[in-house]
């Protein structure tokens, strides 16, 4: 939140519910947050003294926020908003791997979705149709349609091979390692079959392979050699069908032919 006001002390003074005796000679803008008013507020609600308030923001000893704190510091800045001395400037909150939520947070976040100070809400998951936690109930992304139907959903691509590739230059200048475009154009490749996480994986254990042969730039051979050592999910997958009687407490029945093209997808 941005507050307009003629000096620092005279929001405070506001916010404490006391006499400002700053003069009104010019103007400055001020972003505080609601959480440093509320705490404000709190320490003066329970006649403390404001040094005492000011040093608990510091020390981390803030306790619990009571319910009239936040509705009093909610109607002062209703008001300012009204006056045009404030403009109220949303937050950010981000929750990533949402499916992992239960119906009890979802439904916590519908309703306050709907206060006019909310923050603005980014979710992200990777997850596609899927049980909602807490229920017996399937949906898209593992979230509930009511709240879906408050997000904006972005589209999303998968990788070309130029951005794989730009990605593994990057990545490459980030961990130091001195890679041939040999080399990067293989692991490319490696990263369009496979994943690009676990091309991104490679670059480390091949700048070792790469330091055990006491050389300076990463070729083809340290790729191949990563390559060969380290199994990626399709490639594992595939050897665990091919041996799994062989391990202890496996399936040894048979396995559909879907299930395993999915499995191996």
């Amino acid at each position: 939140m941005a507050l307009q006001s003629d000096r620092h002390g005279g929001i405070l003074a506001l916010c404490l519910g006391l006499p400002s005796t700053i003069n009104n000679t010019g103007k400055d803008l001020h972003p505080y947050r609601c959480f440093f008013m509320c705490m404000v507020k709190k320490w003066n609600f329970f006649s403390f003294s404001k040094t005492q308030g000011f040093l608990a923001l510091f020390t981390g000893d803030t306790g619990e926020i009571r319910a009239e704190v936040r509705e009093q510091i909610d109607t002062k800045v209703a008001e300012w908003k009204e006056e045009g001395k404030a403009e109220i400037v949303p937050g950010v909150l981000f929750i990533d791997e949402i499916h992992m939520l239960d119906i009890e947070c979802f439904s916590f976040l519908n309703r306050a979705l709907e206060n006019e100070m909310s923050p603005i809400l980014i979710v992200a998951t990777n997850r596609g149709f899927t049980t909602i936690r807490g229920t017996n109930n399937k949906s898209a992304h593992g979230i509930p349609v009511d709240l879906l139907d408050r997000l904006l959903i972005i589209k999303t691509d998968p990788y070309t091979e130029d951005e794989i590739h730009k990605i593994l230059d990057i990545r490459c200048q980030e961990e130091d390692v001195d890679m041939s475009e040999g080399a990067k154009h293989l692991l490319t490749k490696i990263g369009v079959e496979t994943s690009l996480r676990y091309a991104i994986n490679l670059i480390t254990a091949a700048a070792l392979a790469c330091q055990k042969r006491k050389g300076k730039t990463v070729e083809l051979e340290d790729i191949n050699r990563v390559y060969n050592l380290f199994l990626d999910v399709k490639r594992s997958t595939q050897y665990l069908m091919e041996y799994q009687s062989q391990y202890m407490f496996s399936e040894t029945g048979e396995v559909d032919e879907d299930d395993a093209n999915a499995m191996v997808l």
